[in-house]
Order: structure tokens, then sequence, then C-alpha cells
């Protein structure tokens, strides 16, 4: 059984700075590429970042790219999503997944992600 759990959302200003982390229990957690993706009130859940197994190939929606680093410690079996210069459009529910695949597309589609978390919410004021 293949957990999941999402940390250090909470309640950021315009231009500040979040650290998601998401620690990953029960399966062989280096050989997933693990993905973010944000779900705001009334809309679909949607892409935001993803990595590849080893961690040394990234890839980031356009709405993120320059603000937001995907990394992961297949050490710590954990990852993480530095958010920085954040946006009130940022402000969402955001979920962390694991996936047998490790490239785009198919690291950038829902359907393709076999684990997820239980989300955090991430809030930014304007």
């Amino acid at each position: 059984q293949v957990q999941l759990v999402e940390s250090g959302g909470g309640l950021v200003q315009t231009g500040g700075s979040l650290r998601l982390s998401c620690a990953i229990s029960g399966r062989a957690f280096s050989s997933y590429g693990m993905g973010w993706f944000r779900q705001a009130p009334g809309k679909e859940r949607v892409f935001v970042a993803a990595i590849n197994w080893s961690g040394g190939i990234a890839y980031y929606a356009d709405s993120v790219k320059g603000r937001f680093t995907i990394s992961r410690d297949n050490a710590k079996n954990t990852v993480y999503l530095q958010m920085n210069s954040l946006k009130p459009e940022d402000t969402a529910v955001y979920y962390c997944a694991g996936s047998k695949y490790n490239t785009l597309p198919k690291l950038g589609q829902t359907g393709e992600y076999s684990y997820w978390g239980q989300g955090t919410q991430v809030t930014v004021s304007s």
C-alpha cells in the first residue's frame, strides 16, 4: 500500500514563498516519476510540475516556470515543491502523485498517476 502525505501549505502574501513536501511510503519510491498538481475551487485539477525517477529531469507548467522548483530526495522518500513569487492565482489545493511513467506527456496527465496524496491548501492573499 503506497501512501503519500503532503505538508507545508498555508497562507502567504503575494510575492511570498512556500515549500511543499510529500512523504511517500510503501513502495520503491525511486522507481516512480512524481508530480505536483493543483485544483482551485470550481476548476479541474491541473498539472504543475513533475520530476523523473532519478531527479535529473523536471517539467513545469508554463504558469509556474521560473517561479516553482520541483526536487526529490530518494534517500528520504520525499519530493518537494519550492514555490517563490507566489501570486493569488496560485491559490489551490496542491496534490502530489506517483506515476510509473518518467517522461512527458504522461507525467503531465492526471490519469497516468496511480497514487495520490490528500492535498494541502495553499492560499495567496493579495
